[in-house]
């Protein structure tokens, strides 16, 4: 993922925090601007057995639980990637196609384009049973007010269950939302998000080369970094002072909160996150002023 460090030259050296999942997305976006790399993972992301078996069980026949369920509510893409590894894990569809009630699935931005046909023909052999919810703005509160009210209907919500971190306040959030709306929220841990440990991208931060800008694509990668940081007796601002001048960039504004609520200021903010285009072509503006 990291280019050589030797090879900077003039180019600007751009670190970035995600998990491995999305880094294989943002690094080459990074590269088309002309900028260098550098994948500086804070936390990682995963399924594991423990969070299949959970899902499993929602999905396991003659009675498949999910069917008492009306809809599907996914916060992130690895959220739907469990899922649907989960799903591969049974022989037939899980939901009834015979019910003439439709099943919703939500989903933020371009994590809609892994509800394929193929996600769906795994989940139930009635195509026309299924609606796709997307929000045209990537927030979690859009889902649920394009959910709308819910009449003590239930909702499954395939989140992530997280290790080594405070939980960040989207999730229990969203869930407490959804249950303003009059839907019954239950949650399943369908994933781990896992701090990575004590040197956690923090090397290659205080390394010898400037680091002009860091992406920070969620509230957990910023948590990650200052953890790993307080563990080699540092604060963020020993990262500053090693990297003068460094820009701080987050993928929307729900991963600028949590940032600046943990004394990192963003300097850039991306308007449009439904994808990562958003949060590079916002620091390639911000250069060009």
């Amino acid at each position: 993922m990291t280019s050589p460090l030797n090879s900077i030259n003039n180019n600007r050296l751009i670190a970035f925090t995600t998990p491995e999942t999305y880094a294989v997305r943002l690094s080459p976006l990074i590269t088309r601007k002309g900028w260098t790399p550098l994948w500086c993972p804070t936390i990682s992301v995963g399924p594991t057995a423990d969070t299949n078996s959970s899902l499993v069980h929602y999905l396991t026949p003659p009675s498949p639980i999910i069917n008492s369920f009306s809809a599907l509510a996914f916060t992130s893409r690895n959220g739907i990637s469990a899922f649907l590894h989960a799903m591969s894990c049974i022989d037939s569809p899980p939901l009834s196609p015979y019910d003439d009630d439709k099943f919703i699935i939500c989903t933020l931005g371009k994590d809609s384009e892994l509800v394929d046909n193929s996600f769906i023909s795994k989940l139930c052999s009635n195509r026309d049973r299924i609606t796709l919810l997307v929000p045209e703005v990537s927030m979690p509160d859009r889902l649920v007010g394009l959910l709308g009210y819910g009449d003590g209907r239930k909702v499954l919500c395939p989140v992530p269950l997280v290790v080594g971190l405070e939980e960040p306040e989207v999730v229990p959030n969203f869930l407490r939302e959804l249950g303003r709306m009059g839907w019954v929220a239950v949650r399943v841990d369908a994933y781990e998000t896992r701090w990575m440990g004590p040197e956690g991208g923090v090397g290659l931060l205080l390394g010898t080369h400037k680091v002009d800008a860091i992406v920070f694509t969620s509230t957990a990668e910023v948590q990650g970094l200052l953890k790993s940081l307080k563990v080699m007796g540092l604060e963020w601002r020993d990262v500053v002072k090693r990297n003068p001048g460094i820009v701080v960039a987050a993928h929307g504004p729900v991963t600028a909160a949590g940032a600046e609520s943990r004394g990192v200021c963003p300097d850039v903010v991306s308007a449009k996150f439904g994808s990562f285009d958003g949060v590079v072509d916002a620091l390639d503006q911000f250069w060009s002023k």
